[in-house]
């Protein structure tokens, strides 16, 4: 077990004290079939509607899902929607301390989709007035529950919970018990995050709390980024700071060595959704924090799981399992990009799923892959000309032997995966155990699979494909090359 799951490990004893502002995400899907003869706009007909907890909400649903003891506070309304959400921190397994205010509505956010096309998003909110009462509950509250948190999250959308009264007593209580406290900020009134443990705000948000404008591809980035950073340090007495850069990666900041900055780039394969990613960056940081793992890995953490992410459609939450996976795969002594390419059976899964609701074509070939030659890359190549994603299904070094005998394979699953995904037609990478590839064509459900020597009907993973309406392909073979052939040659 690496040091990094054995931190995962222990995300279920941590005990996280979420706060910030919760609202309601509705996602309404339809369909548009005709213009409306009144303007010139779509005329959506809905057919289904979800709700998920939205803005800190995010926050405590990846809390809990990566299995830590969440307790969430809060603000809304006395309505509906406010039971709606008690309900869903409820199911999530969170503890909810929420305040319910009599004139005042809680936040809904509705979002208007027809297939993968965001149509419209309706909000609704008012101006959140914490007059003197809810204001000393609130606190004594924060005072009970905070005395048995590990760490204190303070989720800002900047809708009157985290305000210029309330964050800096809360923060203050949290030094004084000597409990470390992540903000995620809005705004450019950094004076309300006097004290903190740890800011983590975006490019735009640092750019705007500084003053100053940066470009992550100047040669003087990493300068401009620690001069910012002093000010702030300065004037603030904030510890430390992360700045998430987008498709850039990230970069930490400490008061102790501002000069010395670490930038780790994205792990991200594939983007489909950004929405979300920041708050699972949030939770994951204080996920790890809270396990008491040093800042800069509880950061490379908290990029993974926002690489993991965006690779889901719509806000969406991620695992301790699917961190441990994505770990797994991303260890390396090295920084080789095309690692990333090779991906497990659950993590294709979501892939897949992810493309066939944005319309791709998903693609699919598998085999043994030896050692590849030039005919391996003409069927690559004319599979690729079928989809716009292909998947490599690739048998494992047990799978090879059990099919091709105890000689082989002659090189091991790592470097036989590593070199196909070393490959520019090659989208994705599968190594899988199973004798044939059904069970991972069951999982990814391709819509194309393609493969040269095979006929349809002695070929059970095609027959399954045109089973639930996908295409078969039998590639041309290009003659002259076979790994067979090739391994005679080599022993003489």
């Amino acid at each position: 077990m690496s040091l990094i799951t054995s931190y995962i490990n222990k995300f279920k004893n941590v005990h996280v004290l979420c706060v910030g502002d919760i609202m309601l995400d509705e996602f309404v899907y339809g369909s548009v079939k005709r213009i409306s003869p009144e303007a010139p706009v779509p005329v959506f007909q809905p057919n289904k509607k979800k709700e998920m907890l939205g803005g800190a909400g995010n926050v405590a649903a990846n809390l809990c899902s990566l299995g830590c003891k969440t307790t969430f506070m809060g603000i809304v309304g006395n309505d509906m929607q406010g039971r709606m959400i008690a309900t869903k921190l409820s199911e999530l397994g969170a503890t909810a301390c929420l305040i319910k205010m009599d004139n005042w509505p809680t936040i809904i956010k509705t979002r208007l989709i027809s297939g993968s096309t965001h149509l419209l998003r309706s909000d609704r909110e008012e101006k959140l007035d914490i007059g003197q009462e809810t204001y000393e509950k609130f606190i004594s509250d924060f005072k009970l529950l905070v005395k048995s948190a590990d760490v204190v999250l303070l989720s800002d959308y900047n809708k009157g919970v985290l305000n210029e009264k309330t964050t800096p007593e809360l923060i203050k209580i949290c030094n004084q018990l000597n409990k470390p406290v992540i903000i995620d900020p809005k705004g450019t009134h950094y004076e309300k995050y006097f004290g903190a443990t740890l800011v983590k705000p975006n490019l735009k948000e640092f750019s705007e709390a500084t003053g100053m404008t940066f470009d992550p591809l100047s040669p003087n980035f990493h300068k401009n980024v620690a001069d910012g950073a002093k000010k702030l340090f300065a004037s603030h007495h904030i510890d430390n700071l992360i700045v998430t850069l987008s498709e850039n990666g990230m970069l930490y900041v400490s008061t102790q060595a501002p000069s010395d900055i670490l930038q780790i780039p994205t792990v991200a394969k594939e983007v489909y959704d950004v929405s979300g990613a920041g708050d699972t960056s949030m939770a994951t940081l204080g996920a790890a924090i809270g396990a008491k793992m040093p800042i800069k890995d509880a950061m490379k953490l908290a990029n993974n799981a926002s690489g993991i992410v965006v690779g889901k459609l719509g806000t969406a939450t991620v695992s301790a399992n699917e961190l441990k996976e994505s770990v797994s795969m991303n260890k390396s002594d090295d920084d080789w990009q095309q690692k990333r390419k090779i991906i497990t059976a659950s993590q294709a899964k979501q892939i897949a799923n992810n493309l066939r609701a944005s319309g791709k074509t998903i693609g699919f070939t598998n085999g043994c892959f030896d050692c590849c030659h030039l005919g391996h890359l003409y069927s690559f190549i004319q599979a690729k000309q079928n989809c716009d994603t292909l998947f490599i299904g690739m048998n494992s070094d047990a799978s090879v032997k059990r099919n091709k005998g105890p000689e082989r394979p002659i090189q091991d699953e790592k470097t036989r995966a590593l070199l196909l995904a070393s490959l520019e037609m090659v989208d994705y990478v599968i190594v899988f155990d199973d004798d044939t590839a059904l069970p991972l064509i069951d999982e990814i459900r391709p819509d194309v699979i393609a493969k040269e020597g095979y006929k349809i009907e002695n070929w059970p993973e095609a027959k399954r494909v045109i089973e639930y309406g996908g295409r078969a392909i039998e590639l041309k073979r290009l003659d002259g090359y076979s790994t067979s052939k090739l391994f005679q040659k080599i022993r003489g």
